[in-house]
């Protein structure tokens, strides 16, 4: 079974990428002259489409690397450079002004699509960040730790329904600058995370770790 310190850091991870409070203002603005029973609609398809593709991800992902031939610790090298990268636009805003676009050209293309599949589900709540971060931690795991993940993922998809939930009253307190605050502190959260993960990845392929017969 999974220790709790891998769990705790499965959800730290996960909750960063899937950055429930970078949402709620966006869910906000997706959901903008519906009533309160429609966005509550919109949030229940949004999540669980999510934890369906989550699901999805979780289960088939090591299947496909052994079929491509991709090893565990090139992925997890690979992996963490990605979240690195999204780190670097979370620090510099970069990210919050890609998904605010994304919305926006769902919104323009056909305003009055329900936002719940796309972009909500994807790629804003289950986006390659999220794909990586699952695959990552299901790496060898166990029937018992596919399981445990699957319920940390869950656990993350509650938080954003408490996100959405509490969207309106959230952004109003917040504001941009405290978003961006927030935004900025997850961001550092996830840089050291990822480097933990190309740290692994290079010692699981045998970088830095003693050569044979040294002293």
């Amino acid at each position: 079974m999974i220790d709790i310190a891998t769990l705790i850091t499965a959800f730290t991870t996960l909750f960063v990428i899937v950055d429930p409070i970078g949402l709620a203002p966006l869910f906000v603005a997706m959901t903008a002259g519906m009533t309160a029973t429609q966005r509550r609609k919109v949030a229940a398809r949004a999540l669980l489409t999510s934890a369906g593709l989550m699901l999805l991800f979780l289960l088939l992902g090591d299947a496909v690397l052994r079929f491509i031939g991709i090893s565990v610790p090139a992925f997890r090298i690979a992996g963490g450079v990605l979240l690195f990268l999204t780190a670097l636009d979370m620090l510099f805003e970069r990210r919050q002004a890609r998904r605010r676009d994304n919305a926006e050209e769902a919104v323009e293309a056909e305003p009055d699509q329900d936002p719940s599949i796309f972009p909500l589900a994807l790629p804003l709540i289950v986006g390659p960040g999220a794909i990586t971060t699952l695959i990552l931690l299901t790496a060898e795991a166990s029937p018992a730790g596919y399981a445990a993940i699957y319920g940390v993922a869950l656990a993350v998809l509650a938080t954003v329904w408490i996100a959405f939930a509490l969207a309106g009253p959230l952004a109003r307190v917040m504001g941009p600058v405290g978003l961006n605050v927030i935004t900025r502190v997850l961001g550092m959260l996830l840089a050291a995370l990822a480097v933990q993960f190309i740290i692994d990845g290079l010692h699981g392929s045998g970088f830095g770790l003693p050569f044979p017969g040294a002293n």
